[in-house]
């Protein structure tokens, strides 16, 4: 192991620069997710607001199912990191398998869910408007989440080997392509029917689609350059299989808890009434702007840290968390600059294409909501560094225990703001602000504990 690891350590081990070169290609990776998103709601935002929040519930519902998967998944990155940290070649060539099988075995399961999920959505006191357009989105994305979990397998295999920057080239053509199928199948462009939503939801998977295929390609090129068989890799390993879900079933469970608290977080507000869906949508839109990058700096911890500690040097892992810090606070500050001095232009691109009176109340909520999510963004930097750094490290079940705790402690204390108290979706919005700042703090003091060495060998 030491041979390995003097082979893998230079000047650069752990520093800012190694660390944007890992993270800056998943944050460009990430970034073109949070652009097809965002293009996907922008052009849907001129049929009208209902079709924005539709694509925004139906979404978050999608990812919400799929989460628990994705997150199983995910952690492939950091199992994969630490084979190829103690130079155990063998091992972690065989990993992407072993998540395409956890992604196989996924996809019933969420078919299964599928009417269950519609069903709530019917019960859950969304405006008809809304709903008549969510639910066949919903349905898209869901027959088309296959794709979507082999892309996580994929992007955890180069992701833990530190080649990145073919996540990030798979996902640019991906964003190409969807935007270019959105806008034709949207607005019914070069003979196309307007197809509204329900365009939106196919070009949403033939970006991913794109996207898969790359990969894939890459990952048989790169597989023959290092002299490994195919044919080697495609066989299931107990040990290999056992440890991604045995670590990674809290990451996924962790994923999906949250993601659900966070959809229910988004229907407290959305329920309210029509103003309120469309404010919180728009700030929501902008907040993926900022806050899904933050994943690619995520993953790059999770790499970094993973590796060092598998490698046996764990002052370089330490290293490589505060230049995770640094640069999560770097772009916290330029995210902050344009949240805060300039709302409104942001707020307006989603204006309707024709005026709608309604849209001043919701301009109104939306320039405070946004503002204030400066604040958000801030410590959401410090909790993906800190949370990477854990799960690099193998401690998933305590990460998962922090942030899922006060995920529904935020659920909890909005829904009594808004709905027991009766109090303006400000003063819910100022709530969920406030009490996120435990979840940094609390993650703070378990790395300082140090009680997540004991999950580190491999």
């Amino acid at each position: 192991m030491e041979e390995n690891s003097n082979a893998i350590i230079n000047a650069n081990s752990g520093s800012v620069k190694e660390m944007v070169s890992i993270a800056l290609p998943m944050v460009v990776s990430s970034a073109c997710d949070t652009v097809m998103m965002f293009t996907d709601r922008l052009f849907l935002s001129k049929l009208g607001s209902e079709y924005m929040s539709a694509a925004m519930g139906g979404g978050l519902a999608a990812f919400m199912l799929m989460s628990f998967f994705v997150g199983l998944i995910g952690y492939s990155t950091a199992v994969t990191a630490q084979y190829f940290g103690s130079g155990q070649r063998k091992k972690f060539a065989k990993v992407t398998f072993q998540a395409t099988l956890i992604s196989i075995f996924a996809y019933p399961f969420l078919l299964l869910a599928l009417p269950f999920v519609i069903w709530l959505f019917t019960i859950s006191g969304l405006s008809e408007p809304q709903l008549v357009h969510q639910i066949p989105y919903f349905r898209i994305l869901i027959l088309g989440s296959l794709i979507g979990l082999l892309r996580a397998v994929f992007s955890g295999f180069f992701s833990g080997i530190g080649v990145t920057r073919v996540v990030m080239a798979a996902s640019l053509a991906a964003m190409v392509c969807n935007i270019i199928f959105s806008y034709v199948l949207i607005f019914g462009k070069f003979g196309f029917p307007a197809m509204g939503i329900v365009g939106a939801g196919i070009g949403s998977i033939a970006g991913t689609v794109v996207s898969v295929l790359i990969s894939f390609a890459v990952y048989l090129r790169y597989l023959k350059q290092e002299k490994i068989k195919f044919s080697y890799v495609l066989h299931y390993d107990r040990e290999i299989f056992m440890r991604v879900v045995k670590y990674g079933f809290p990451a996924g469970l962790e994923l999906f808890l949250n993601m659900c608290a966070f959809t229910l977080l988004v229907m407290l507000f959305q329920v309210v009434s029509l103003e309120s869906a469309s404010a919180v949508t728009i700030v929501f839109n902008w907040d993926n702007v900022a806050f899904i990058p933050l994943i690619g700096l995520e993953i790059g911890v999770t790499s970094l840290f993973g590796r060092y500690i598998g490698a046996g040097r764990e002052d370089i892992a330490n290293k490589s968390l505060l230049s995770g810090l640094k640069t999560g606070t770097l772009f916290s500050v330029v995210i902050a600059m344009f949240f805060v001095v300039i709302p409104g232009p942001l707020i307006d691109i989603f204006a309707p294409a024709e005026y709608d009176p309604m849209f001043e109340v919701v301009r109104e909520q939306a320039v405070f909501m946004l503002r204030t999510a400066s604040i958000y963004v801030a410590v959401n930097s410090i909790i993906m560094v800190y949370g990477g750094a854990l799960r690099g490290a193998g401690d998933t079940y305590m990460a998962m225990i922090i942030t899922v705790a006060i995920m529904w402690m935020l659920v909890a204390l909005t829904y009594i703001v808004l709905y027991v108290l009766d109090m303006s979706i400000i003063s819910g919005w100022i709530t969920l602000i406030t009490v996120f700042f435990f979840m940094p703090l609390v993650l703070y003091a378990r790395y300082r504990s140090g009680a997540w060495k004991k999950f580190t060998t491999v």
